[in-house]
């Protein structure tokens, strides 16, 4: 009998390393140090818990990254994925899921596994030594203690960025004689997925009125030492986006394109704040892109500006905390693993990839990659070529060490496309080129690096 590999945190990436590792044939067992130590993000006990959104982004794998991403985890065998797909929600081209379905599956799934064992309780400082193989997955929120003990054998000050949440609205309070149902340009195949989507729509002289009073509401104070800390660009608060310039947010999250007010057909919004389904029974809903900063008496008097909001309750307003990562470049090597102590592996967002589709998929290499080096067969990393193989070189050395931030998936992070595959062409032509180079590395990956089940 194989000792058991320790998997450090029972978030998005620890839960789908842990599945590969009990999927291969291996023990393991998942530390997760709720509820004993609460977050700030975290309302449950839950494994995978969804802190922020409730979407995993564009599913479309032919001309998206994220969508390829997709692809290559439910050809792995990906938990995360298969439970995305069970409790999904309408979202137009996206994947939103309900949140409290996807989590319960993702539970289940781990303790009821003969060989998932999942213990509750922090760990403090670093594993013991006796745990020879170990993935530290506890994401951007990981316990100060263990953060510390991590900075110490490094020698590196850990990288952080401020990440923010968006709030989320009872529908039952929503005024629909204002507000209506439609995803942009009518995207989705369904009349379901058509009108994924709840629209506010503001003319110039709201709009104006919403801005300053965004502009002039009380935000939360950061801490000493907290002052020097960027904000992710791909999550910024509204409020950040809007002292960049008042139309900022009408070229962002409250663009008025692809949208048509059937209770004023022949007139165009001058902006639109979209809401999108946020569980199974339809009963609340998240402010698309609404992340915030602001303290929660401002929230409810601004966000009560917007037509069709302005009796709104709140399921859960926004908040803004801090999130932490490592220098990968500099401290990872090819296999993930920390180089001033092998032993221990990094996956998800600690690792500086960003987003929940990122961190369970370098969850699912990290697991991997782990059930491997304890079978003592050598796993190659995946082609640059892939999703997961281009996140994978890019933070164990692709990006610059000395100016490394959070990343999401994206073309730019891939090898160019060769000769005449990469000549002059579309935008999605180019994409979909991207992608079927992509899915026939991974398929070829896969299948030299399948690893039966341990005896």
């Amino acid at each position: 009998m194989h000792e058991p590999i320790h998997v450090i945190g029972g978030g998005l990436a620890g839960s789908e390393a842990a599945w590969q590792i009990a999927a291969a044939g291996l023990p393991v067992i998942i530390h997760e140090m709720r509820p004993q130590v609460a977050t700030f993000a975290h309302k449950t006990d839950g494994l995978a818990e969804l802190v922020c959104s409730n979407s995993f982004r564009s599913d479309d794998d032919e001309a998206n990254a994220v969508g390829l991403l997709h692809w290559e985890m439910r050809q792995a065998g990906g938990l995360i994925i298969a439970a995305g797909d069970a409790h999904r929600l309408p979202a137009g081209g996206a994947l939103a899921v309900d949140r409290e379905g996807f989590s319960a599956a993702v539970t289940a799934k781990l303790s009821q596994h003969p060989l998932v064992t999942v213990e509750r309780g922090e760990i403090s400082g670093l594993p013991p030594e006796d745990w020879s193989s170990v993935i530290i997955a506890t994401g951007p929120l990981t316990s100060p203690a263990l953060a510390e003990a991590i900075r110490r054998l490094t020698g590196e000050d850990s990288l952080a960025f401020f990440d923010a949440i968006a709030p989320i609205v009872h529908f039952d309070s929503i005024d629909l004689t204002r507000a209506w149902f439609q995803s942009r340009y009518d995207k989705g195949e369904t009349e379901e997925e058509r009108r994924a989507y709840i629209n506010c729509p503001l003319d110039r002289a709201q709009y104006e009125a919403f801005i300053d009073a965004l502009l002039a509401a009380e935000t939360t104070e950061f801490h000493d030492g907290e002052t020097d800390t960027p904000y992710f660009e791909g999550c910024l608060p509204i409020e950040v986006m809007a002292a960049r310039g008042r139309e900022t947010l009408r070229y962002g999250p409250m663009k008025p394109v692809g949208l048509t007010n059937p209770h004023a057909p022949d007139v165009r919004p001058h902006a639109v704040l979209q809401l999108r389904r946020d569980n199974a029974l339809g009963t609340l809903y998240n402010i698309v892109g609404f992340q915030t900063k602001m303290k929660y008496g401002a929230q409810v008097d601004v966000f009560r500006m917007i037509p069709g909001l302005e009796n709104a309750r709140f399921a859960r307003l926004g908040g803004i905390h801090r999130n932490t990562f490592l220098n990968s470049p500099r401290l990872l090597d090819k296999q993930m693993r920390l180089k001033a102590r092998p032993r221990l592996r990094f996956a998800g967002q600690i690792t500086g990839v960003e987003g929940y589709v990122e961190s369970a998929a370098m969850g699912l290499l990290a697991g991997r990659m782990a059930v491997a080096e304890r079978l003592g067969r050598p796993l190659d990393p995946p082609p640059a070529t892939t999703a997961i193989g281009a996140l994978l070189a890019h933070i164990t050395g692709g990006a610059e060490a000395k100016t490394f931030q959070p990343m999401n998936v994206n073309f730019g992070l891939f090898p160019p496309l060769e000769g005449a595959r990469g000549g002059r062409r579309g935008k999605r032509d180019r994409a979909r080129l991207y992608t079927e180079r992509a899915k026939a590395d991974w398929q070829g990956w896969l299948a030299q690096t399948a690893l039966s089940p341990a005896i």
